[in-house]
């Protein structure tokens, strides 16, 4: 790995803490394509939000990321291991792995090295699948308007460049494997205001536009956002559609 891009540790508490939890029906899938239940590995975990519910599938979840500090915050759980490593140096064991997974990730990973040690590490048959969410959706005209506003005006020239791979589902990566046909799913969460202030302060572009230009038109956006919102203990309805490219090995 040459140059691991690091957006996330300098809020790494609040990733864990805001950051949406992905549906069980994905792990399912994952865990019923997959040729056994030995042994998952899931890669650029972050703080091991799919982690832990491949967990409930798998006897052992290896769960990587170059972030120590990620690493540091992620969810504790007795089937998974936790481990500092670039996904293209995985430390694994060769011909060990059912199921490889990457979660919102594989937009930063140099994929070539990535592809190779996934080869190596994978048993026959083993499954890769590379799992992004993009922009998100919220319940209510007005509400909705003011996200996608902010998302796509306010602090849309401060998104990295890969982000780009995030928004059309991956669909632009490279992705030479067998490929197995994925369901549709989406992660739906109920929220309040403050949970969804939240999560968006976990995005890469406001810590990027508070350093260009301070915290102006991300606190304007929040204003904005509490006015068309109304009873901020009112809680609505949060989508993000899934985006998955799955491979057979």
């Amino acid at each position: 790995m040459t140059g691991f891009k690091d957006h996330f540790s300098t809020n790494n508490a609040g990733y864990a803490a805001h950051r949406p939890t992905y549906p069980h029906a994905l792990a399912d899938f994952l865990a019923d394509a997959a040729p056994a239940r030995t042994q998952a590995w899931d890669a650029g975990c972050g703080t091991g939000q799919l982690s832990v519910l491949l967990a409930a599938r798998f006897r052992r979840v290896l769960a990587t990321d170059a972030s120590a500090q990620q690493i540091a915050s992620a969810t504790p759980h007795e089937a998974v291991t936790y481990r500092t490593a670039p996904a293209e140096v995985s430390g694994l064991s060769a011909g060990s792995t059912d199921l490889i997974t990457v979660a919102q990730a594989a937009h930063w990973f140099e994929l070539d090295a990535f592809y190779a040690e996934v080869r190596r590490v994978a048993r026959p048959r083993a499954i890769l699948a590379l799992i992004t969410y993009g922009v998100l959706h919220v319940a209510g005209e007005e509400v909705e308007a003011v996200v996608q506003r902010f998302y796509h005006a306010v602090i849309g020239p401060y998104w990295p460049t890969e982000r780009r791979h995030v928004e059309d589902g991956y669909r632009s990566l490279p992705f030479p494997f067998e490929a197995v046909e994925a369901p549709s799913l989406a992660i739906e969460v109920s929220w309040g205001m403050s949970d969804l202030i939240g999560y968006i302060e976990t995005w890469s572009a406001v810590r990027q536009a508070e350093k260009a230009v301070g915290r102006g038109p991300i606190d304007a956006a929040q204003a904005e956002l509490a006015r068309a919102w109304g009873d901020p203990e009112a809680r609505r309805m949060v989508r993000w559609p899934l985006s998955l490219r799955v491979g057979r090995l």
